[in-house]
Formats: structure tokens, sequence, C-alpha cells
């Protein structure tokens, strides 16, 4: 696995970019560690999941063809359970928070801009309006239809929880970042700015840095 190259296409900018199977395994455990300590649901990086599965179809084939004992072959049988296990948790959790915050997700994909990067995949985007219309299914059938016509009309989008983006989140920063403005405690603290180190980590509002998870600067542990 560690000799061949794995291309992937950017969609920014159309370009080619070439990746080392050690490198996509490197940025799978990225993506993976900011999806499950991330309250909202990231960007979609289907991208790297359809090569991370490639690279995993072509490493068992490569294991298949293997006779007799080895001690090479049983360590790569280990590191393709191991990548399948963080690619599996990584889809978890997306789909995880898609079922809680169904509403949430869908209409702020409605509202994306046109260019804005998708938050779902296609599937994951099928998914998520056959969840929502399962859902209204069952609560007219189960519940609003015994009540008066006047409450008997429910808006899922106010009645579902949202990603509580204040929660607190551990980071370590990859870029350095200056004068990023931390939100007071209270109101009587005032805004201040802070420099963050490369290397350095921090414990802070998930909110205040969210858009330097979503550029790739800090790492979420």
């Amino acid at each position: 696995m560690a000799e061949s190259l794995v291309e992937m296409s950017d969609s920014e900018d159309e370009s080619q970019e070439l990746m080392t199977p050690a490198e996509l395994v490197t940025k799978l455990e990225e993506i993976w560690l900011n999806e499950k300590f991330s309250p909202e649901l990231l960007e979609n990086k289907s991208e790297i999941v359809e090569c991370v599965m490639e690279q995993l179809n072509h490493m068992e084939e490569n294991l298949q063809r293997v006779k007799g004992v080895d001690l090479r072959a049983g360590v790569h049988r280990m590191e393709t359970e191991r990548i399948r296990y963080v690619l599996s948790s990584y889809l978890r959790s997306r789909l995880q928070k898609i079922e809680k915050y169904f509403p949430h997700i869908l209409e702020k994909e409605k509202s994306r801009a046109e260019g804005d990067p998708s938050y779902l995949s296609p599937e994951e985007f099928a998914f998520a309006k056959e969840y929502l219309a399962n859902t209204e299914t069952y609560l007219k059938s189960v519940a609003l239809k015994h009540m008066p016509p006047n409450l008997q009309a429910v808006d899922l989008g106010k009645s579902v929880l949202k990603p509580n983006l204040d929660s607190f989140v551990f980071l370590r920063v990859k870029q350095r970042q200056d004068n990023i403005l931390v939100e007071p405690e209270t109101d009587e603290q005032r805004e201040y700015a802070i420099d963050l180190e490369e290397g350095s980590q921090h414990l802070m509002r998930y909110r205040t840095i969210a858009p330097l998870v979503a550029s790739g600067a800090v790492q979420l542990i």
C-alpha cells in the first residue's frame, strides 16, 4: 500500500493532488477526529472516503494472493482492519448527527449559496430527506391525527435540537493564527484576542474556532 499514489480531485480549483496511501490515511484520521468531536455536522469529504475504500479493496486483493504463513501479511491485515474501523466510525458519526439534527441540517443545506461546499454527500442528503419524511409520517399517524385541528401542524425545525456551538472542544494548532477573538464568559468581561502558536493545544468554545476547523488550521482532539 505504501508504494502507490492516490490521485484526488480538488473541487475548488479542479487541480489534481497526489497523496501517498500513508498521507491519505492520516487525512482520514484528521477528518474522523474533527467529525467525532465537533458539535455540528462538518463539510462532507466523500472524495477521501472513496479513495480510502479503493485503497482498502486494493490491500485486501493483495492479501488474498498471499499463501502460507506470512508475518507481514498479518500486520497488513491488522492495519486494514484499523483503517476500516476509522472509516466506519467517521461515517457513523455523521449519520448520528444527521438523525439528531436532520431538520436543521436540511435547512442549512437548502440555504447554502451556490458554489459553497456541501455539508451532505448525495447519499447522506437522500437519507436525511427520507428520515424527515418518515418522521413526519410517524408523527401524523401516531399523535397528530388525534389532536384538535389547530394543533395538528408541527414545525420540526423549531421542535428538534440544534447543535450547541457554544460547547467547548480541545484542539491542536496546525498553523499559527494571530488575533483570534475569544468570547467572554460573562457580560462583565470584554472580548480579547489571543495568538495560537503552531503545535499548541487549547480548550476553547467551538463557535470561536469553527472557521479554523473548516480551513484545516486547527485539529480537534
